[in-house]
């Protein structure tokens, strides 16, 4: 897997038969700058446009992440909120899983590198390109489990 830029996208992008938009290009640098464990949902994404005065519809933005994600530029992650959160799709030794709590969804990044050979290996047996390997582990966190606990 490859770092992303600019270069690097507009030519998968015409690879395809598609085009690098100036607001496929804003929403990779977005992503390109966010903090390490930091995560988007569409709508988060919107409004940080929004207030950096950047016009993209979010029907824009939907599409956008769904291309990203299935190119494997984007993480598509499920963080227990109801709706998708995207992440720059680090390479390897970057690559990372999740702990979230169910209950506060206080999310922990974790690394575990058999996880990622199992899906490689897995991915090679069937034929397949490895795009992205994540594992999500749902659980309740020490602080909610003090709270559930009677006293």
């Amino acid at each position: 897997m490859t770092v992303y830029t600019t270069t690097s996208l507009k030519a998968e992008l015409n690879e395809r038969g598609w085009r690098l938009t100036p607001q496929r290009e804003t929403i990779l640098h977005i992503f390109q700058e966010l903090p390490q464990g930091e995560h988007l949902s569409a709508e988060d994404l919107y409004h940080r446009l929004e207030t950096d005065g950047e016009g993209i519809s979010l029907s824009t933005i939907y599409r956008t992440l769904k291309l990203m994600a299935r190119m494997g530029i984007l993480r598509e992650l499920e963080l227990g909120e109801g709706h998708k959160h995207y992440e720059i799709n680090q390479p390897y030794p970057h690559h990372h899983h999740h702990l979230i709590c169910v209950r506060c969804n206080s999310t922990i990044e974790f690394k575990n590198d058999s996880i990622l050979k199992i899906g490689s290996k897995t991915a090679q047996k069937e034929g397949f390109h490895l795009l992205d390997c994540q594992m999500t582990i749902h659980a309740v966190c020490p602080k909610c489990q003090r709270a559930l606990m009677p006293l």
